[in-house]
């Protein structure tokens, strides 16, 4: 799998932990909703979000060549 598609399911997986979590533990949890969301918006602008430099961290490849041919992502 690739950075994005990484990306896309570990966001995903967030929301929808919020919100459970906000309907039978506490609304707070909501706010969490919220930071995703938040950080979603604006990484289309920057192109930056913290979970993308943690799985950058982890090697995780940038696209399907990389996956294909296991190319090393450089350390930058």
């Amino acid at each position: 799998m690739t950075l994005d598609r990484y990306l896309r399911m570990i966001a995903g997986f967030f929301v929808l932990l919020s919100l459970a979590l906000g309907y039978w533990v506490s609304p707070y949890w909501y706010l969490f909703t919220a930071f995703v969301g938040l950080n979603l918006f604006q990484s289309a602008f920057t192109n930056w979000c913290p979970m993308m430099t943690l799985l950058k961290k982890l090697h995780v490849p940038l696209c399907a060549h990389e996956v294909r041919h296991h190319i090393p992502i450089e350390s930058h």
